[in-house]
């Protein structure tokens, strides 16, 4: 039997499976319920079938990529947890999807290069450049997602700094003025927010307050946030003024950005040679050097 129906073979048998997992009863209302609970961050709406498909299939699809060591598991949750995804799953899920994209890759591919090129050198070639797009794909995907939401925490920073530090001087104590701050700026600055919702909620829970800032700081990745959390926890332990320790902080953050807005403006003349050069320039030349071309070509006619 030929290679390319084999695998032809095996992505048929895996749909058709997805396909029937689908119609399988679904989880009690009591264990949604508890993955909610597990899960702040999960959405309300009831997931799709897909999704559900996708989280019992994840086990069994992750297992030949699943990391070797807890150094690397960890690196990969941490990973996941910055992109935004910090269910108990998401590390098999992704997995899961990484190698769904390599066999979905490979298949596609095999297919179309048997077709065109039939078994060859060409074959085997094209379909190692496959199976390596297909695997990196979903990474590449994360790293832009993570990118994404770190920008989008680093930006949301000093509106949502400046609002807690007037919180604190007002009289709340820090986990008041953390809910206050989720709650006010929850439409402008969700990434954010929702990261203080889900503080919050392990303060409720009982866990240590140095435990839950910590863990804020490493879940969003942001240098910025990992600073502030050290200063929190510093102020906790000492005893010293959080409002203090809050403005010392944002003037910092503040000052900060302001030399980032000068780097980038004295870089604007470097970027600018560019497009000046490829773009501007031709068309000032034309306009310029064009009529005396003309003329000295009509000169030359006429000669």
């Amino acid at each position: 039997m030929e290679i390319w129906q084999i695998i032809m073979f095996g992505s048929i048998t895996l749909f058709l499976w997805a396909g029937i997992s689908i119609f399988t009863n679904k989880p009690s209302r009591a264990d949604e319920r508890l993955d909610q609970l597990r899960d702040p961050n999960r959405s309300k709406n009831q997931k799709d079938g897909g999704a559900s498909v996708l989280e019992k299939a994840a086990p069994a699809l992750s297992k030949a990529l699943q990391p070797k060591t807890e150094l690397e598991q960890d690196k990969l949750k941490i990973k996941l947890a910055n992109a935004g995804y910090t269910s108990p799953n998401a590390s098999q899920i992704y997995l899961a999807i990484k190698f769904a994209s390599l066999i979905g890759v490979l298949a596609l591919t095999a297919t179309f290069a048997y077709v065109r090129w039939g078994v060859g050198q060409d074959f085997w070639v094209t379909l190692g450049f496959a199976g390596a797009a297909g695997l990196f794909l979903p990474e590449m995907i994360l790293s832009m997602a993570k990118n994404s939401r770190q920008t989008a925490i680093f930006r949301s920073l000093p509106d949502t700094l400046d609002l807690l530090v007037v919180c604190v001087e007002a009289g709340l104590g820090l986990d008041a003025a953390m809910r206050r701050v989720a709650e006010e700026l929850e439409d402008t600055h969700p990434e954010l927010c929702g990261e203080f919702h889900t503080a919050n909620m392990q303060l409720q829970m009982g866990r240590g307050r140095r435990e839950v800032l910590h863990d804020l700081g490493v879940r969003t990745g942001v240098d910025d946030m990992r600073a502030l959390a050290g200063i929190l926890i510093q102020a906790d332990k000492f005893g010293s003024s959080i409002a203090q320790a809050l403005r010392v902080q944002s003037d910092s953050m503040r000052v900060k950005r302001r030399q980032m807005a000068e780097e980038k403006a004295q870089q604007t003349a470097v970027k600018l040679i560019f497009p000046l050069v490829l773009f501007i320039f031709p068309g000032i030349f034309v306009v310029l050097v064009g009529p005396a071309a003309i003329m000295i070509m009509e000169n030359l006619l006429q000669n």
